[in-house]
C-alpha cells in the first residue's frame, strides 16, 4: 500500500489544474455540423478541445492517438490489462439567462461557471491531471492506463461507437460523468414508435358511438420519448354536441380535475389545451402528462369510430400507466426498480396514423424479449404495430467485482464517508465499457447543474475528485 497523500499532491498542482481547466471550458465545443470536415465529424469546436485534451496527455509523456476526430486516447504504463477511463469533450448548447458568460469559465464565490464545467469537461481535466500525477509519481504499475475521450456523448454516442470498432476495450474502467459515490447498474433503455395506420383501422370494421358528440380531427403531445409531455392539443368537429357544449363540458373538466388547459372556437372546429408538468421520462409518475389527461376527458365525449378506438386504447394501456401494469408488462426489481413507461409523443389525425412514441426501461430481471413479445401481443390485439428506434440493453457490474470494491475503498478513504452503491434508469457513458461504472464528479447532497444556466463545479469539488480519480487510477494499475 502507498502512502502518498492524492490530496496534497493535487494541491501542489491546483494552478495549474485550474488554469487548463479554465482554458479547456473556453473552447465551444459544442455539436456544429456546418464546420463538419474529415478529421472534425462533429464540427471545429469539439475537434479544437479533442486536440486540446490530447495535447495536454502528450506534453505529460502519455502516447496519445486521434481516431478520426470522433475519439481519441492517451495511454501510459505496461502490463497485459488495460484499464479505461472514459469522458466526453463535448457539450450541450449554452442556452439563455447566463449570469456570467457561458463560455468565459469564471471563478465566483467559489464555483468555477461554465457549459461543461460539471458536464464534462471539468471532471475530464481531473482525470487527465490525476493520470499525470500517477504517471510522474514513479509508483510501479502492473497494468496500462488509457484515458479516452468521447466526442458525440450529448447526442447518439457515435464517438464510442466508431472508437471501439477498431480499438481495444479496457479489461475494466470507470467514466467520470455522473455522481459519487458509484453507479454500478443502469436499466435497459428502448425508444419505441407504437402505430396505426389508417388502414389498418379501417378493416377492424369497429361501429362508432351510436350519436357521436364530435369527430377528432386531429391531436399532438410531446416532442421528445424521454420526457413528459407538458402540453397537448386537440381539434374537435361538433356533430351531436354544439360547439359551445363542448368548451362548456371540457371547462367543467378542468374545474373538477384540477388541470390547466383552454378551450376556444377556431375556424368552425373546437380547439383543445391542456397543460401537464415535464419531467424526465425515467420517472414519469413524477409528472403529468398533458396528452394523456387530454384524451382522458375525450375519452368521455363519445366520438367517431377511429377516434373512439384510439382514446378508449389510450385510456386502457396509457393513461396514468407509469408502470406498464395494464399491458401486462409491469416488474418492480430489487435491485434497479421497476420498468417504467412514458408515453413522449403522441399524434393523431382523422384521416391519417395514429402514432404513439414510448420509452420505456426496464430492470436486468425482466428481459427485454419477454416484455417486448407481451407488449406486441396487446398492440397487435388492437391492430397497432411495433418498431423498435433504439434499444440499449441494461448494464450492471456485479458488486463484489474488483473494479466496485476498489472504487468504493478509495472513496472512503478519501472522504470518509461510506461509499454507497446506486442503480438508475438513466445512462451513462458507464455503459460503453462491457466492465464500467460511473464514478463522480458530483458528490452527494450537490445540487446537478449540467445542461443548465449557471452550469458549475465548485473548485473544492474539482480538486478533491481528483484527487480521488488519482488514487483510483493507481489502485486498479497497481
Amino acid at each position: 500500500m502507498t502512502t502518498m497523500n492524492w490530496l496534497e499532491e493535487v494541491e501542489k498542482r491546483k494552478e495549474d489544474l485550474i488554469s487548463a481547466t479554465q482554458e479547456f471550458l473556453r473552447i465551444k465545443s459544442v455539436l456544429d455540423p456546418s464546420t463538419a470536415k474529415e478529421g472534425m465529424p462533429f464540427g471545429e469546436g469539439i475537434g479544437q478541445a479533442l486536440d486540446y485534451v490530447l495535447g495536454q496527455c502528450e506534453q505529460a509523456g502519455m502516447t496519445v492517438k486521434n481516431v478520426g476526430g470522433y475519439a481519441g486516447h492517451a495511454e501510459f504504463g505496461a502490463g497485459e490489462e488495460l484499464i479505461g477511463v472514459l469522458s466526453h469533450v463535448d457539450v450541450v448548447p449554452e442556452g439563455d439567462g447566463w449570469s456570467s458568460p457561458p463560455f468565459a469559465a469564471e471563478i465566483v464565490d467559489g464555483k468555477l461557471i461554465a457549459r461543461g464545467a460539471i458536464d464534462d469537461k471539468g471532471p475530464t481535466m481531473a482525470a487527465i491531471f490525476a493520470a499525470k500525477l500517477v504517471k510522474e509519481s514513479g509508483l510501479p504499475l502492473s497494468k496500462r492506463v488509457r484515458l479516452i475521450f468521447g466526442t458525440d456523448e450529448e447526442s447518439n454516442w457515435q464517438c464510442v461507437k466508431t472508437y471501439f470498432r477498431t480499438e481495444e476495450m479496457p479489461t475494466m474502467g470507470f467514466t467520470p460523468d455522473a455522481d459519487f459515490p458509484l453507479i454500478y447498474a443502469e436499466k435497459g433503455l428502448t425508444d419505441l414508435t407504437v402505430f396505426q395506420r389508417h388502414e389498418a383501422f379501417a378493416a377492424l370494421g369497429l361501429p362508432g358511438a351510436d350519436n357521436p358528440a364530435a369527430k377528432l380531427i386531429s391531436l399532438d403531445s410531446g416532442l421528445r420519448m424521454n420526457m413528459v409531455p407538458d402540453k397537448a392539443e386537440a381539434r374537435l368537429q361538433p356533430l351531436g354536441l354544439e360547439a359551445a357544449e363542448l368548451i362548456e363540458k371540457y371547462e367543467a373538466h378542468l374545474q373538477a380535475s384540477g388541470l390547466r388547459g383552454s378551450a376556444e372556437l377556431v375556424g368552425g372546429s373546437v380547439l383543445l389545451r391542456a397543460e401537464g408538468v415535464s419531467v424526465h421520462g425515467m420517472d414519469p409518475g413524477k409528472g403529468v402528462n398533458a396528452g394523456t389527461e387530454l384524451i382522458h376527458f375525450l375519452a368521455s365525449l363519445g366520438l367517431d369510430a377511429r377516434a373512439n378506438q384510439f382514446v378508449q386504447f389510450t385510456e386502457r394501456y396509457l393513461y396514468r400507466q407509469h408502470y406498464g401494469e395494464a399491458f401486462g408488462i409491469a416488474r418492480d426489481d430489487e435491485e434497479m426498480g421497476p420498468l417504467t413507461l412514458n408515453t413522449g409523443v403522441i399524434a393523431y389525425e382523422a384521416e391519417g396514423d395514429a402514432v404513439f412514441r414510448l420509452n420505456i426501461r426496464y430492470p436486468h430481471s425482466l428481459p427485454f424479449e419477454q416484455w417486448s413479445r407481451i407488449l406486441q401481443e396487446r398492440l397487435a390485439e388492437a391492430a397497432y404495430a411495433l418498431e423498435v428506434v433504439e434499444h440499449l440493453p441494461p448494464h450492471r457490474v456485479d458488486p463484489k467485482h474488483p473494479l466496485v470494491t476498489t472504487l468504493q475503498r478509495v472513496y472512503t478513504e478519501q472522504t470518509g464517508e461510506e461509499a454507497g452503491i446506486i442503480a438508475i434508469g438513466g445512462a451513462t457513458y458507464g455503459r460503453s465499457l462491457q466492465v464500467g461504472v460511473a464514478f463522480g464528479p458530483l458528490f452527494p447532497g450537490r445540487p446537478d447543474s449540467a445542461h443548465q444556466r449557471d452550469e458549475y463545479i465548485l473548485v473544492d469539488d474539482l480538486i478533491k475528485a481528483t484527487a480521488i480519480y488519482a488514487q483510483a487510477i493507481y489502485e486498479l494499475a497497481r
